[in-house]
């Protein structure tokens, strides 16, 4: 075993990756589905001989077990999707500063939490989608503008239970106040074309079939349902591109407190957010790579270049209870 960890020391520190003599395996809870996580940590073992065990589940139960394990828990890792989820988790008590230079250097702060709680992997956006049978690009400008009476009866949303859709609200109440935010949504919800719907492919399907002009996604579900229809009669839109720009959310990972290889587990993370995970990374997750030196694949380049809103992603969590409250009011189902 000595012999062993002596040289995974050495392939680590030729494949510049900081030494993890402290484990042969690091552990993550994720919820992020298999296929799109298992090919990033098989490229990890085969460059440094470390094992990446995960164990997937909803975001809520994960972060409950990472609670209820305490200081015999397993995990070393939280991978999860959206700020909001990750503030959460910071506020549960169950992360630790993750304390890497290489990953201050690799992300924006924007993309990271102020106390180095946890750190964003992929970027997605959350835009329009329109039917381009029916709509014209010039008829759209910001995420307000929908609200107006012209879209009366023409919009699709998803259901306010989706942190999705709480953390673009946060976002609102962060950029422009909650009296107007409120206004806003009171006029999506008097515009909608049908109940919102339980997904964002069930947005971006009825806006192809008609059902209803325009809808509000995250990026990489246009993807992947334009991956499997070229045909599909929608399209992404970049609102507000005058002022702020679009809501930009992320998935992220966090160290937990108790992790058990914390060295292991933080050269893991430098990795992931260094230049060769990150290209393959991001385009599992038809995502964008959340360190600006990464270029995205050509298939989420070909939605164009857009202005993406630099408002620190926690700030979606900082004001979820008061988007959830507002959502509620308004009627949001």
């Amino acid at each position: 075993m000595k012999a062993r960890k002596t040289l995974l020391t050495l392939m680590a520190v030729g494949l510049g990756i900081p030494s993890v003599q402290a484990a042969d395996e690091v552990v993550v809870y994720s919820s992020r589905i298999d296929e799109l996580i298992k090919p990033v940590f098989d490229a990890y073992t085969a460059k440094t001989g470390v094992k990446v065990r995960f164990i997937t589940d909803k975001e809520a139960p994960l972060m409950q077990r990472i609670k209820a394990e305490g200081e015999n828990g397993v995990a070393d890792l939280l991978l999860t999707v959206d700020g909001g989820n990750l503030w959460q988790a910071e506020q549960m008590g169950i992360l630790q500063p993750l304390g890497s230079d290489a990953v201050k250097a690799n992300i924006p702060a924007q993309y990271r939490s102020s106390s180095d709680q946890w750190t964003g992997l992929s970027l997605r956006a959350r835009t329009l989608v329109y039917s381009t049978e029916r709509v014209k690009p010039e008829d759209l400008s910001t995420y307000e503008a929908l609200a107006g009476p012209e879209w009366e009866g023409r919009l699709c949303l998803r259901s306010s239970k989706k942190v999705y859709n709480q953390s673009l609200t946060a976002a609102l109440i962060e950029a422009q106040g909650a009296e107007r935010t409120e206004q806003v949504l009171k006029g999506w919800v008097a515009n909608l074309a049908t109940d919102p719907f339980a997904d964002d492919n069930a947005v971006i399907q009825a806006v192809d079939a008609g059902q209803c002009d325009v809808g509000i996604v995250n990026t990489y579900y246009y993807g992947r349902l334009h991956k499997q229809n070229p045909q599909l009669r929608a399209k992404l839109y970049w609102p507000n591109q005058a002022d702020r720009g679009v809501h930009v959310n992320l998935s992220g990972i966090g160290l937990t407190r108790h992790a058990p290889h914390p060295e292991a587990a933080r050269a893991l993370v430098e990795w992931m957010t260094g230049p060769d995970a990150q290209g393959l990374f991001a385009s599992l997750n038809q995502e964008f790579p959340a360190n600006p030196k990464v270029n995205p694949s050509d298939e989420v380049a070909a939605w164009g270049p857009f202005k993406a809103d630099d408002m620190p992603v926690e700030v979606t969590g900082q004001r979820q209870a008061e988007a959830i409250r507002m959502m509620d009011r308004v009627a949001w189902r």
